[in-house]
């Protein structure tokens, strides 16, 4: 039995959909257990192309049971708009989707409430998403907010006049229209019934499920969004996001317990990418970080903003593998290095004089931080489609065994390009067996 948590071990973006849709056909079922329709997880193979935001990546492969988990905020409009949009592509996964009835519901308002703090905060602006995921999180830490099973109730309307109490306060002292419908409370009411008629089929005790799919001996892959470096307790806060997007938090998410997962795969791409605000310490403004944008498609997947990129920062690195204790990385985003005649990896950062390889919580710090770089030959090679790693340039496969060695991990997975079969997979790898339990 292998039950594997993808992580994202940067500022998300790291082909955390890809490597989830390659390695489906060893497990069973594939969870999400945080974020909402703030990820963003593109999926091509062939000629096609998929935009996933809450729908686990898996609903692409026929069969597979696809989880929402208790850890997400879930919008069902735009749940069911990417469930249409998969229908209208073929995509047939109405009767293996499950969402969890313990998952929190992301309201309009709670959408309507982002925006206008955004607008408020100015140059100061967070660089959120502005879908309502922070404000759907509040609501559930806080109390007030509602879950999946709760869209039915029968004292709807008293639990909504109870979020909006909370709500319509702090969007009037923002200067926000409080006669939209999203703040209306029979508007809201009546939207949260025809969801839940509209969901009843999917919502289900996922935990109880997944304790079940335990029991009978079944592969199970937790499926997170964003990355370790926006984890709310241990990224750069408080420019993060609302939940926890570490290993350690498929467990709570999933409601699994810890010991039911065997191990984990951190994706890392090749270089380094963040969207928003935030410090950055490798990040390149000149023609190097515009080549990576324009090489790589550095755009949001659910924003369209251009992401800011900088070289492959291993002091963050080590940090999230600290965090995650991954068994193995995959590699993502090699081919977008091809045409550089050299490249640099930050090893340390020297903050106030001092040469240090660990990564500072103090946001000054991380702000004030000089990157230290060692600078390794490029391959100015092709290596789009490569399917074998010995068939790399030496210099690449140089770069890569640099990155195992300064994260004390193997690469199990090098991805050469955006497409699925355009995979390096190391079947050689000890940990690649263990953490597909040989099913690949």
């Amino acid at each position: 039995m292998a039950n594997v948590v993808i992580a994202g071990m940067q500022w998300g973006d790291e082909g955390k959909g890809k490597i989830v849709d390659l390695i489906c056909p060893a497990f069973d079922a594939v969870v999400r257990f945080q974020g909402g329709h703030n990820a963003g997880h593109t999926v091509k193979f062939g000629d096609s192309h998929f935009a996933l935001r809450l729908i686990p990546s898996g609903i692409l492969h026929e069969g597979m049971r696809c989880v929402l988990g208790n850890g997400m905020v879930i919008a069902p409009d735009a749940f069911l708009e990417e469930l249409g949009e998969l229908r209208d592509a073929g995509v047939d996964g109405d009767d293996r989707l499950f969402i969890s009835d313990r998952a929190t519901v992301l309201l309009p308002v709670h959408a309507a409430l982002d925006q206008a703090r955004e607008k408020a905060r100015g140059a100061d602006a967070i660089g959120t998403t502005s879908r309502g995921i922070g404000p759907a999180y509040e609501s559930k830490v806080s109390r007030y907010g509602l879950r999946m099973a709760d869209l039915g109730a029968p004292d709807l309307e008293e639990r909504l006049e109870g979020l909006l109490a909370v709500i319509r306060p702090q969007l009037a002292d923002l200067g926000a229209d409080l006669d939209a419908d999203e703040c209306d409370l029979a508007w809201l009411a009546d939207k949260c019934r025809g969801w839940a008629e509209e969901l009843a089929p999917m919502i289900a005790d996922t935990s109880g499920m997944l304790h079940g799919l335990r029991r009978e001996g079944a592969d199970v892959l937790f499926e997170g969004a964003q990355g370790a470096l926006l984890d709310i307790d241990h990224g750069t806060f408080p420019y993060v996001t609302s939940s926890n997007s570490t290993v350690g938090g498929a467990a709570a998410g999933a409601g699994v317990p810890p010991q039911s997962i065997d191990g984990g795969i951190g994706i890392l791409k090749a270089y380094t990418t963040r969207v928003g605000a935030g410090p950055f310490v490798t990040e390149l403004e000149g023609d190097t970080g515009e080549h990576l944008r324009r090489r790589g498609n550095e755009f949001g997947t659910v924003t369209g903003r251009p992401r800011r990129c900088g070289w492959l920062d291993l002091v963050a690195g080590r940090y999230t593998q600290r965090l995650n204790g991954v068994d193995g990385f995959a590699l993502t985003k090699l081919d977008v290095m091809d045409e550089l005649e050299e490249v640099k990896v930050c090893t340390a950062y020297r903050i106030g004089g001092e040469e240090r390889r660990d990564f500072p919580a103090d946001r000054a710090e991380q702000e004030a931080a000089e990157p230290v770089y060692k600078t390794v030959p490029g391959w100015q090679a092709d290596t789009v489609g490569t399917l074998h790693f010995d068939d790399l340039p030496q210099a690449a496969k140089d770069y890569v065994e640099m990155i195992e060695e300064e994260l004390e991990a193997p690469v199990l997975i090098v991805s050469t390009g955006p497409r699925r079969e355009e995979t390096i997979l190391r079947r050689d790898l000890e940990a690649f067996q263990r953490v597909t339990g040989g099913r690949l």
